[in-house]
């Protein structure tokens, strides 16, 4: 739990910073610098390019990895408090002047940022840095008798992106990168919510998780193009890595995302392209909570595309104890979190908006072979933690000495479900106590109501010569019915099951007829707590 607040901590203040412009922290001149061997002389221009940099950063992962030193001076000394009152300014935005279709600030050190990140901009095939001082920031009240004028800044904390996603006469976020190696998108119309990671390393493992960082970025702009690329080194103690990152903004605004790994030490679970989300009630928990809002989530399944077009919605959950999922899969098209729902009357938040919330998915190039995808859920009775992970395990597990690289896209938008697509979706989760609605509940039964809506389902009149398809895993099928709610487009699975105190009951369902599957697979986790 600790690691889930951390984060969702860390992407609490980059929400804020968002929303206020409140992107800085100020630096002492008796700060001092991060030098380690992986950092080159901020006063040439480097020749550059993606094989140089992978180069670099496998030769750096023969040698020990070097933390960045403690802050010391009026650096490490900030407070929250302080961190509120700095603000980057907006004329110090960079390329404003240009020809260009993107504009950079950055989050400056400090807080919760303690580790310098340095930004390069790339020409043809050099890579020169860019500096950053206390000029760039204004500093509030008595923070600003603090703070020295004209001093230069050893790096930042991260940065954002803007483009005029939205409007041609508004230069509106697209994406920030701050945090670990922590970064989120938004496509047009989005309010930020899920974030994705460059990497996660034994995440809900024996071994205890690991947060690499990203310590350097390379900026390449290409004249007006709409693709911005983004490089990237990752460093922590059992990995170094490159990344690039090619960006193309839009109503889904899309990442190509290559990464090569070396590493250091063995991993215990290999992490690739992780998501991290929120999700605190629906209808199917709510009456957990005393909340007048009728579902407070970022996110609301997750989505698996299989090779052969079938697809499984898995309902996300808040449950009572950690728990973990394996979907074994070979060579998905997608998988990713998901916002389906996105009707305001579902959230009544006028503030957070939760049906502006971006889905996510991560679309594999190339075959990615045998492997897993992972849904870690953990416990939370607040909203202001992220407490939802999914990520790609691949089956070959790492060793100390192994390289990998990997290839995919992230798509962040609505990404609003084929309604021409001849599967129906699950359109909605609900649960209650099993047996009759209405009189007592009787100990370890539960009741699942599955809404499957749209599709070549949606076609058929009631009564129609279809039926549900049923697994249980650790229980006992109670009782079933299935029928065409009338004057609408969704049919109704409704599910009563029995399960021993304390199991762990994994359940699947799926309407079939006419010699083929009709729906989604709906697959649900239900732990019978007393």
């Amino acid at each position: 739990m600790n690691d889930t607040v951390s984060r969702r901590t860390l992407l609490s203040v980059t929400a804020a910073l968002a929303h206020t412009a409140m992107l800085g922290w100020p630096l002492s001149t008796h700060a001092q610098e991060t030098n380690t061997a992986s950092e080159p002389d901020p006063t040439t221009v480097q020749k550059f390019s993606f094989d140089i940099l992978t180069e670099e950063m496998k030769q750096l992962a023969t040698k020990p990895h070097v933390p960045a030193p403690t802050p010391e001076g009026f650096l490490g000394d900030l407070s929250y408090d302080d961190y509120r009152l700095i603000r980057f300014r907006d004329d110090h935005a960079r390329w404003a002047n240009e020809d260009s279709r993107f504009q950079l600030a950055v989050f400056h050190m400090g807080w919760l940022f303690r580790e310098p990140v340095r930004i390069f901009e790339v020409t043809a095939d050099s890579a020169t840095e860019m500096q950053f001082s206390t000029d760039d920031f204004e500093y509030l009240n008595d923070l600003a008798k603090r703070v020295p004028e004209h001093a230069k800044l050893p790096g930042v904390a991260g940065f954002r992106l803007n483009t005029q996603l939205n409007r041609p006469d508004k230069w509106d976020e697209l994406a920030a990168f701050v945090g670990a190696s922590y970064f989120r998108a938004l496509g047009r119309n989005s309010a930020y919510g899920l974030s994705a990671r460059g990497l996660a390393l034994n995440t809900a493992t024996y071994k205890g998780e690991e947060f690499p960082r990203f310590s350097r970025f390379y900026m390449e702009r290409r004249g007006t193009s709409k693709t911005i690329i983004l490089y990237a080194t990752l460093e922590g103690p059992s990995v170094t890595g490159a990344y690039r990152f090619l960006i193309t903004p839009g109503s889904e605004t899309v990442m190509e995302v290559t990464c090569r790994l070396f590493f250091r030490q063995d991993v215990a679970e290999l992490g690739i392209a992780p998501l991290t989300s929120m999700f605190l009630f629906s209808e199917k928990n709510r009456s957990s909570f005393d909340d007048y809002r009728p579902n407070v989530h970022d996110s609301d399944g997750l989505r698996i595309e299989r090779p052969d077009g079938d697809l499984i919605w898995r309902p996300l959950n808040n449950p009572s104890r950690l728990t973990g999922s394996y979907f074994a899969e070979t060579a998905p098209r997608r998988f990713g979190l998901h916002q389906r729902n996105r009707d305001f009357e579902s959230y009544q938040d006028i503030g957070a908006r939760y049906e502006h919330r971006p889905s996510l998915d991560v679309e594999p190039i190339g075959d990615w072979g045998v492997g897993h995808v992972r849904l870690v859920e953990i416990p939370s009775d607040l909203e202001t933690n992220d407490n939802i992970v999914a990520y790609w395990v691949p089956e070959v597990p790492v060793k100390a000495g192994d390289s990998r690289e990997f290839s995919y896209r992230l798509h962040w938008g609505d990404l609003p479900s084929d309604p021409t697509a001849p599967l129906a979706i699950v359109y909605e989760t609900r649960a209650s106590h099993g047996g009759i609605s209405g009189v007592k509940a009787q100990q370890g039964r539960k009741k699942f109501v599955v809404d499957f809506k749209g599709g070549m389902l949606a076609e058929l009149e009631a009564g129609a010569p279809v039926k549900p398809i049923i697994t249980i895993t650790n229980g006992e099928l109670k009782g079933t019915t299935l029928e065409k709610i009338a004057n609408t487009d969704i049919w109704r699975l409704v599910i009563d099951i029995s399960a021993k105190d304390a199991e762990i009951v994994e359940l699947g369902a799926h309407i079939a007829g006419y010699d083929r599957k009709l729906t989604e697979t709906w697959l649900y986790q239900w732990i019978n707590a007393k």
